[in-house]
């Protein structure tokens, strides 16, 4: 299969994603620019949440770019991760109610990591399709940051209980880390044509 429908049906959820997530946005109960400070936690979890779900778009893009074929493993391993991607709104609502409590960041943080370890498995299957010589696996690598990515979630869950400004932290940095496109596949794939 060509991986075009399953790119462009992505595209569309992650629109819709981001657009529920601005929908949960509450301005301030005031036009006053002093009141502009109670929505500042909700805007931090908004941001922080947009840039990881546009994140995830970015390097999908380039990833489907690199995917000659794909299978129907692949397209389950894409929805699973939609839905948990789908869940973001959620959990970026319930931090904001709970004024971040301690087991909202945690599910934060779960919800993150189990999209990225459908992200990875995606990754794994799509080069399983295409072989080791395939554009994927060459930018893919042994996918170290993808890996590094999921201990670091792991750390932060529990580490919520115990720090919540820790597991932020993490959160936060694993984000930064990502904030530029995968690197690996655009620069290793692109050399390749």
């Amino acid at each position: 299969m060509n991986s075009r429908r399953l790119e462009a049906f992505t595209d569309g959820v992650i629109a819709i994603i981001i657009t529920i997530m601005v929908l949960n946005l509450e301005p301030p109960r005031s036009s006053d620019l002093p009141a502009l400070p109670e929505s500042a936690p909700m805007l931090s979890a908004y941001l922080l949440s947009f840039v990881n779900v546009g994140l995830y778009w970015n390097n999908h893009h380039h990833l489907m770019h690199a995917t000659e074929s794909i299978d129907g493993r692949v397209l389950w391993l894409n929805l699973a991760l939609l839905f948990w991607l789908s869940l973001v709104p959620f959990v970026i609502r319930w931090n904001k109610d709970t004024d971040f409590a301690v087991v909202p960041t945690a599910a934060y943080g779960i919800v993150l990591g189990m999209a990225a370890l459908f992200y990875h498995l995606m990754e794994r299957a799509i080069i399983a399709i295409n072989g080791p010589g395939s554009r994927v696996a060459k930018g893919v690598g042994r996918d170290r940051k993808g890996l590094a990515t999921l201990v670091l979630y792991v750390a932060a869950i529990p580490l919520a209980f115990v720090s919540r400004f820790g597991a932020l932290a993490i959160y936060v940095a694993v984000i930064a880390w990502w904030a530029a496109p995968d690197g690996r596949m655009v620069s290793r794939a692109d050399r390749e044509n």
